[in-house]
């Protein structure tokens, strides 16, 4: 049986089924026969050597014996990636003969498309007509999934890139009890059909996860609804939140951000004409950063690269005391647009803030242009620990005002992206 690509050469078959061993680690004080010299010395020691030498060099070591081919495992399936669901079939069929082998793996990629797994489907029902191990429905379906990822106990990386079909299978991973106690970074994408949002409910339990710290989701949708008021989780060690071309109701992300202990780094990406429309997102960037609020203890770094988004009104940061990068699309999203009514209130930077970035140029609206030039004259009061402005530069420049603004304040360096290097004669 073909073992999956980047952890075993094709050419050699999955290690024997016979293990005398509880674990990959056998305890170092046992001793056996090793190649050469090498099998006097401890199992941690192999590990480390076995590390360094070519995986052909490997396989052919954990031929030598059960010491060997034990210890081997843990360096050949250390990672694994599944770029075809035929070796991801076969290595889960694998593993049902062989549990202890999962706990060996601490990378796993699943990736290929949709394409890939109705081609396969036909073949495993001409190999077996029925419910059993060979079925497709049996042995690639939501259950025998779940069943062959729960069984990788020391998990710590899980990206995710597979047709839509197996969205279901991998969102019951995160029910509870939680299978997989050592993760620490999932990347969650699954291919709709007509290249549509997924379904982020069907996994939303991901937010749940005690371990996880690092967690990006690729172009997913979730309406109004949070966690229901029976499943709501404890604290999350939740630290660093990708959204990477979402369509994401901003009540149901508030509720979602209320259980992290110390997020510090919020995403939010789209393009600047999403396809399909976006139905659940709101339009307005002040209710993001409201869903934000909770974390705002915590958050280091937050970025929001939404074009589309309005600003009709001037945020109030100044609630986010631990805030160092703020990084948006816009000057009025974070000023505010021109109104007909009178300014009662204006921006209040984060007191810790350090680097402030805008995505598109600068001087598309007058008052908010200065509005700026008023906040940078400022800054040395406001925002005393800012010391880099980053703005693209537009067909005109970046507006003189600003650029006046920023050379008397001398704790500010402006970085514009686009303007043409000058020569230092010039």
């Amino acid at each position: 049986m073909p073992p999956p690509p980047g952890s075993v050469p094709k050419t050699m078959p999955l290690p024997s089924t016979s293990s005398s061993f509880s674990s990959p680690f056998p305890p170092s004080g046992r001793r056996g026969s090793g190649p050469g010299g090498l099998g006097i010395l401890p199992d941690t020691v192999l590990v480390q050597i076995f590390q360094t030498v070519s995986r052909h060099d490997l396989c052919s070591v954990s031929r030598l014996n059960r010491r060997c081919h034990a210890l081997a495992d843990a360096v050949l399936y250390k990672t694994v990636q599944f770029l075809t669901p035929e070796l991801h079939l076969l290595f889960s069929e694998s593993l049902s003969r062989r549990p202890r082998r999962g706990s060996a793996i601490h990378d796993i990629k699943l990736a290929y498309p949709a394409s890939e797994l109705s081609r396969l489907a036909p073949s495993a029902h001409h190999h077996a007509p029925g419910p059993g191990p060979g079925h497709a429905s049996a042995s690639f379906g939501f259950d025998s999934l779940s069943r062959a990822l729960s069984t990788m106990s020391n998990l710590e990386n899980l990206d995710v890139e597979v047709p839509e079909a197996l969205l279901h299978g991998i969102g019951q991973l995160f029910n509870g009890p939680f299978d997989l106690a050592c993760l620490r970074s999932c990347t969650l994408f699954y291919q709709a059909d007509n290249d549509d949002y997924w379904d982020l409910r069907e996994n939303i339990h991901v937010f749940a996860h005690p371990t996880l710290e690092t967690l990006t989701i690729r172009r997913a949708k979730l309406d109004y609804r949070g966690f229901d008021l029976m499943e709501r989780p404890h604290m999350t060690a939740l630290k660093r939140l990708h959204l990477i071309e979402c369509d994401i109701n901003d009540d149901a992300l508030s509720d979602l951000l209320v259980f992290p202990k110390a997020l510090k780094e919020f995403v939010m990406t789209q393009l600047p004409e999403p396809v399909p429309e976006l139905e659940e997102s709101s339009d307005n960037i002040r209710h993001y950063f409201s869903a934000l609020t909770s974390a705002r203890e915590s958050l280091e770094s937050i970025t929001i690269d939404f074009p589309t988004l309005r600003g009709p009104r001037a945020l109030r940061l100044r609630e986010f005391e631990a805030l160092r990068s703020l990084r948006i699309n816009w000057d009025y999203h974070l000023l505010g647009s021109t109104s007909k009514k009178p300014r009662v209130e204006s921006v209040g930077l984060p007191p810790e803030l350090e680097a402030l970035e805008f995505f598109n140029p600068l001087g598309t609206d007058d008052e908010v242009t200065e509005l700026l030039v008023s906040m940078i004259q400022t800054v040395h009061v406001t925002a005393r620990h800012l010391t880099t402005l980053t703005v693209v530069e537009g067909d005109d420049g970046v507006p003189k005002e600003v650029l006046e603004a920023c050379k008397a304040q001398p704790q500010l360096t402006l970085d514009i992206i686009g303007q043409m290097d000058v020569d230092s004669d010039d």
